[in-house]
């Protein structure tokens, strides 16, 4: 008697068992397939911008579904150069905007940089001032062409007091060594590096010879011709000449780490390196970093490499928390911008 209630009761264990298993399967493809096209474009937006993780995307939908939905995501630029005349390098109020723009210019007197530690909806990161854009430089891998090297090191090689992630890189089988820039690479007033772009929108990036962040569609010849001393390719842009661009979705991009680079109309050196990836910190989309670059003053603006490139280091030290998985989180890229005493 007793084994046959025995034999009732996991007959109900597993029916049960059973049944959950068929809700939660029916609650999946319901999120993944039915009319609520959030979850969809999500994480076909943030598949699909990662290296190795495409496939998440590509297990659940067709190729022309992939393809709607990035078409319907997507960041449209605005159509200008930056106008140089909206920058007054040096400029100083006491008078705050608002709360941002306190946190920017409420400093220690001299001081080389400020760190903002920023968040909002699942996202953590830092911002970095800096204060005068003549210190912010062009630093490469010791070995470009060959070898990228890490954040870390490139900043130590370059006597940086500040580091963030620069420019994509050539990248085909998603497991490269960082070595080839997309793009061309001006240091210094020259041409460094050239190669094809990475078709990621955006154009050029860069300060002139009067430390005005320069963002243009233009060529190496014509940055050259425009004073450029230290820039680089890359996008898409997000603020040009104080105009945010359209972004449709949530920009086609995904939510990933992410890390930016922009400036006030002050001259002030805006750098942005958002986490990603973890429970603290999911990632931020342009949406959202388009916004947060907005509050804080940002006149132009532009999207760095994002997702396992995305660091920040201070003194030799790592201060946000990279994803790569390799020397202390960190991957090997090509190009960093600096910031020297």
């Amino acid at each position: 008697m007793k084994k046959k209630k025995l034999n009732i009761e996991v007959r109900r264990i597993l029916v049960l068992i059973a049944s959950i298993g068929i809700v939660m399967c029916s609650m999946g493809m319901f999120i993944l397939y039915g009319p609520i096209g959030w979850v969809r474009e999500r994480l076909i937006t943030t598949a699909m911008t990662t290296m190795t993780h495409q496939y998440l995307a590509k297990w659940f939908y067709s190729d022309e579904t992939i393809a709607y939905v990035l078409e319907h995501n997507k960041v449209i630029e605005i159509d200008e150069d930056t106008d140089m005349s909206l920058i007054d390098v040096g400029t100083e109020t006491t008078k705050y905007k608002n709360k941002y723009e306190k946190e920017i210019l409420q400093r220690e007197k001299n001081a080389l940089y400020k760190l903002i530690p920023v968040s909002g909806t699942g996202y953590k990161g830092y911002i970095v001032a800096v204060y005068n854009p003549a210190n912010v430089k062009m630093a490469v891998s010791s070995r470009l062409g060959t070898t990228g090297q890490s954040l870390k090191v490139i900043a130590k090689n370059s006597n940086a007091k500040v580091a963030i992630n620069a420019s994509g890189f050539y990248d085909p089988d998603w497991n490269s060594n960082g070595a080839i820039p997309h793009g061309t690479v001006i240091k210094n007033g020259k041409v460094i590096w050239d190669y094809e772009d990475a078709s990621v929108g955006g154009g050029f990036i860069g300060f002139n010879k009067d430390n005005v962040l320069i963002l243009g569609r233009m060529t190496a010849s014509q940055a050259i011709a425009k004073g450029m001393r230290d820039g680089m390719e890359f996008g898409p842009f997000l603020i040009v000449n104080g105009k945010k661009s359209f972004v449709q979705g949530d920009g086609g991009w995904g939510i990933a780490p992410r890390t930016a680079i922009g400036q006030r109309e002050d001259g002030i050196v805006l750098m942005a390196v958002i986490d990603g990836r973890r429970t603290a910190s999911i990632g931020i989309d342009m949406v959202a970093l388009t916004d947060l670059l907005y509050k804080y003053g940002a006149v132009n603006a532009a999207n760095m490499d994002g997702g396992s490139s995305s660091a920040l280091v201070i003194d030799n030290k790592i201060i946000n928390n990279p994803v790569a998985g390799g020397d202390e989180g960190l991957r090997n890229i090509p190009t960093a911008w600096i910031v020297t005493e």
